[in-house]
């Protein structure tokens, strides 16, 4: 007799499982950037941790869990932002001085990007004069810290024998004075430039300026 086919088994429906909860490390990346739109948007002071609770969609005590307080907010929106102002650490042995600098103090930044970084950069001028907290977060996770960063690159450099220089310190604070003083004033309210790329070309002069000076012409970088 025939083999009589066993009974084929009916397809299991797929069900709908529920969505992946996303991770402490996503979802503090996630309230770090819609708490810098509300910054920009309102300011710092006038902002509370309720409304940033709100604005991101999860409890206080999830926001407290993250960021203790706002001002530990601001200093995660500091030292993010730090990144957008300074591309270091980095490795940049593989360029000429010149074209190692404007990568990493980002020249070619886009627009939207330069729009950003300027604005947050005004925003935090503006609010270090009414709380000195955010002044000296500034200072400490902002500043220092990238001076730091740039002072060991380029003393990296030195040992390297491609940057003469006595005193590293002293020439990152300098280079760090020319290029963001293209980027924002003291007083908050950005430098005035008829357009981006007059600032990119002011950037770049800068550059050429630390690196070859002005008392000869430049010699071809190796």
């Amino acid at each position: 007799m025939p083999e009589t086919p066993a009974p084929s088994l009916p397809a299991k429906r797929r069900t709908r499982g529920r969505p992946r909860l996303a991770t402490p490390a996503e979802q503090r990346a996630r309230i770090i950037e819609a708490t810098r739109r509300l910054f920009l948007a309102q300011g710092y002071g006038k902002t509370t941790m309720s409304e940033v609770a709100a604005h991101c969609h999860v409890s206080k005590r999830t926001l407290y869990e993250l960021f203790p307080s706002k001002t530990d907010l601001l200093g995660a929106i500091i030292e993010q932002h730090r990144t957008s102002m300074l591309a270091l650490p980095g490795d940049y042995r593989h360029l000429g001085l010149s074209d190692a600098l404007e990568r990493i103090f980002q020249v070619d930044i886009g627009e939207e990007e330069d729009r950003a970084r300027e604005a947050f950069l005004n925003l935090t001028v503006v609010e270090a004069a009414r709380y000195p907290e955010v002044g000296e977060m500034m200072m400490r996770l902002g500043g220092r810290r990238a001076h730091a960063l740039l002072a060991e690159w380029m003393e990296g450099e030195k040992q390297a024998g491609r940057l003469f220089t006595d005193d590293t310190a002293s020439a990152a604070t300098i280079l760090m004075d020319m290029i963001f003083g293209a980027v924002v004033t003291k007083t908050g309210t950005g430098a005035e430039w008829p357009g981006l790329n007059a600032r990119k070309d002011y950037m770049r002069r800068c550059i050429r300026i630390f690196v070859h000076g002005t008392g000869t012409p430049p010699a071809p970088e190796a």
